[in-house]
């Protein structure tokens, strides 16, 4: 192969590179569209360009943290599992551990958080690697984790905590964490509310709940707090125009104090989900393991059951850190973002298991981050050859995150073609460039340094410059 086709070569990398990024973030999430004023229709809202920030920052941790807490059990559905669906594990439950007639709102009292320290959160969350933080402030529930004035009696100033929850970690992060973009989580629905009942019942004809509750909620946690994420839930089995959905969203992009930087989800009504918002999620831990052609979001559990914290979780219903960054591999890969989700408990603290998940994520991203912040999906997500080898790509380089150390210290790459200027290392590896040799018919062998001198404990990436997407050259 000449140097001059080499050359050329490489730039055809770095264009298939950029339209694979392009593809991954896509839609609404592209580079290009309007700059606004957007109209309150879907039309104009999904030709809102994505701010960067968010594709650039790749990890968030999500906090889900409420009266269910209290309980701690089964799930953050407790009360709808409890009192909607008479379920018989959550009737024993209450049986077994509470005086009869103790009622749901009761626990609200005993969500006491007298150990909740907002600055040690953020340093934790800091610690993880993630670039934003997203904070139930209402689950559907309906307690409200800040003093609303459309939620009297049911916040967190008025019974339990006597604390503005959501403003004492905004402040926190913004003072200790302020890399970390804020982000706020909120149920639309809530399943016992009786103006929502009602509506519903009247077949949606009347919006009392819309005009009256959540709504006005939404405008006092924008113009309060600020939030650069608002991450919607609880809507999608109502249809969009009971909520309202488009008008606050156009007020969101056009004219609030986040317009410039807020990115929302797709949890907007009937029919939104998948289709209308900044980045999807389509469903929870949605992870669909090949390139999408609009940015999206795997919301997924350290606890496998449940977003809320369950004091009867066992070691073996969270995920070790292998899996949680096998997750990561194959979502950023993919053009995704991870948001980790760890649940509180009542008094305040992050449980030691989720700390070490979070810490240990930030001490892989502190060697790794090269391969996940900034990057963008490569012309291949995973490889040919090799399974659990997942791609990404900045600029001219190529990442190769290797999920599980190559039996004899030897991994084929079928994906990868090398080319006369190509050098392979592999990150946290700081002894020079790495073996390889080309396969006899298309990709790569590489051969790993001594695991001992390796300062990646899990997962480790190959560090590519020089490289050609396998079916993109030609001998």
């Amino acid at each position: 192969m000449t140097c001059v086709s080499c050359l050329l070569l490489l730039l055809l990398q770095l264009l298939l590179t950029a339209a694979a990024a392009g593809a991954g973030a896509g839609g609404g999430g592209g580079g290009g569209g309007s700059a606004g004023p957007y109209e309150p229709n879907w039309s104009s809202l999904d030709s809102r360009p994505l701010p960067a920030w968010y594709d650039d920052a790749k990890v968030g941790v999500f906090l889900v943290w409420g009266v269910y807490s209290v309980p701690s059990y089964g799930s953050e559905w407790f009360w709808k599992y409890l009192q909607a669906d008479k379920n018989p594990k959550y009737i024993d439950f209450m049986e077994r551990n509470f005086r009869p007639n103790f009622t749901y709102q009761e626990f609200a009292s005993h969500f006491t958080t007298e150990l909740f320290d907002p600055a040690s959160w953020a340093e934790m969350v800091s610690a993880s690697g993630a670039r934003y933080v997203v904070l139930t402030s209402k689950h559907h529930e309906g307690y409200t984790n800040w003093p609303s004035a459309y939620s009297p009696n049911w916040n967190s100033m008025d019974v339990g905590p006597k604390r503005d929850l959501v403003g004492d970690l905004a402040k926190a992060f913004r003072s200790k964490a302020p890399h970390v973009h804020f982000g706020l989580y909120h149920s639309m629905f809530e399943w016992f509310n009786p103006l929502y009942l009602q509506d519903r019942h009247n077949n949606y004809t009347t919006n009392l709940f819309v005009e009256t509750k959540t709504v006005p909620e939404l405008y006092e946690l924008i113009n309060q707090y600020q939030p650069e994420v608002v991450w919607s839930d609880g809507a999608s089995v109502d249809p969009d125009w009971y909520w309202n959905s488009t008008v606050f969203l156009a007020w969101l992009f056009n004219s609030s104090p986040v317009k410039e930087t807020v990115v929302v989800n797709d949890r907007w009504g009937e029919g939104a989900m998948c289709h209308h918002g900044s980045f999807y999620t389509c469903q929870d831990r949605y992870n669909p393991g090949s390139l999408q052609n609009h940015k999206w979001e795997n919301a997924m559990t350290l606890d496998k059951a449940s977003w809320g914290y369950r004091r009867e979780a066992t070691l073996t219903d969270y995920l070790t850190i292998h899996d949680l960054l096998t997750t990561l591999a194959q979502t950023i890969s993919c053009g995704g973002n991870l948001l980790v989700n760890v649940g509180p408990t009542h008094d305040g603290r992050i449980p030691t298991i989720m700390e070490e998940r979070l810490r240990q994520l930030g001490s892989w991203l502190d060697i790794n981050g090269d391969s996940v912040y900034s990057s963008r999906p490569w012309t291949h997500q995973n490889d040919s050859l090799t399974p659990g080898v997942w791609y990404t790509s900045r600029g001219d380089r190529v990442y190769a995150m290797v999920l599980k150390w190559p039996k004899d210290d030897l991994v084929k790459l079928g994906s990868v073609v090398t080319t006369k200027h190509t050098s392979i290392t592999m990150l946290g590896y700081g002894h020079g460039n790495l073996t390889f040799t080309p396969l006899e018919d298309t990709g790569t062998h590489v051969t790993f340094p001594a695991m001992s001198k390796v300062a990646s404990q899990w997962v480790w990436v190959l560090d590519m410059f020089g490289v050609i997407p396998a079916g993109h050259t030609t001998h």
